[in-house]
């Protein structure tokens, strides 16, 4: 290969890299001399993924249900580095702005079309028999969907809707214990916390108290509303249609699919199948219970008022064929 001038150049760029930190360029060449080349098994950790997963019955489906879930954690993670990305961000860049907005609804897109494995891919008497070996593990206790949550917008927006004028100049903890999934996490015959929602509480409370106080001046909302003022009206309207999307993903088809592959599994008459968690998903999956709304602003009452309603109706409609 030839020692061209634009190779020695990019070298000596590299060995000032190096030598401004205090470290020996001649180190590192040493180093890199010894390395073994990147293969793709080893870099994406193949043989460790392949063995994560672990059924706990014989049932034949079962490990369609784990890796279903495990992808979505890692949709969820994908989700999370825009939402922190943003978050850090000092400039008002509005392509990159609007980029990472587009990549978690692409993320959400991808979540929303897969359901399919779950809602079509088992057998409902597999399902409804591996089921009750999980208890009392509930997709509830999705931490990083939480995450996602708090990173999107103020925490007053996702508290219980009859709570939200209370407490809006409360403090973030407070707010945090009137948070609208809490009233999802009851035993629907007592109205007492269901024990999955007790294991969720006692391993990622605090956690979840600090992430919302970190995303409170942070999060996708209160940056687009210091950064709006520096991009055009038809700026403005680009991202906040795609913030509609976003809130519409999260808040509204993602819920649902879930609402629509819990019927599919547990509506049984005349009394429903529990979930696993004991949690009381009639009320707690249909986002019109509850209207949890990231972006307020961007929406008429109307529009709010009726929140997932359709969806909802379609879906029920569907079951009476």
């Amino acid at each position: 290969m030839e020692w061209t001038p634009e190779l020695m150049q990019k070298l000596e760029s590299l060995r000032s890299k190096i030598e401004d930190t205090g470290q020996d360029f001649e180190t590192y060449v040493n180093g890199w001399q010894q390395q073994q080349f990147q293969n793709y098994w080893d870099y994406i950790q193949l043989d460790t993924l392949l063995s994560l997963q672990r059924p706990v019955t014989q049932v034949a489906d079962e490990p369609i249900f784990i890796m279903y879930h495990q992808i979505t954690e890692l949709y969820f993670k994908l989700t999370r580095l825009e939402i922190d990305a943003l978050a850090g961000s000092v400039e008002p860049d509005f392509t990159d702005f609007l980029e990472r907005i587009a990549r978690i609804n692409r993320y959400f897109d991808a979540l929303k079309h897969s359901f399919g494995v779950m809602e079509l891919g088992m057998k409902k008497e597999e399902f409804l028999t591996f089921r009750d070996a999980l208890a009392p593990a509930s997709g509830f206790q999705s931490v990083q969907y939480r995450i996602i949550e708090l990173g999107c917008a103020p925490v007053i927006n996702i508290v219980a809707e009859g709570k939200r004028e209370e407490l809006r100049e409360a403090s973030v903890e407070n707010q945090m214990d009137s948070i609208y999934w809490k009233d999802g996490a009851k035993v629907e015959s007592t109205g007492q916390p269901a024990y999955t929602a007790v294991q969720f509480m006692e391993k990622y409370w605090d956690d979840l108290l600090f992430t919302a106080e970190a995303y409170e001046h942070c999060n996708i909302w209160a940056k687009y509303q210091g950064f709006k003022e520096h991009w055009s009206e038809d700026q403005r309207s680009e991202l906040e249609d795609a913030l509609r999307k976003l809130d519409l993903n999260v808040n509204v088809y993602w819920p649902l699919q879930h609402y629509k592959t819990a019927v599919r599994y547990l509506s049984k008459k005349p009394v429903d199948i529990q979930a696993t968690g004991g949690t009381n998903w009639q009320k707690y999956l249909p986002p019109r219970f509850q209207r949890r709304v990231f972006f307020p602003e961007l929406w008429t009452a109307v529009q709010i008022a009726d929140w997932g309603k359709s969806w909802v109706h379609e879906i029920l409609s569907e079951l009476e064929k």
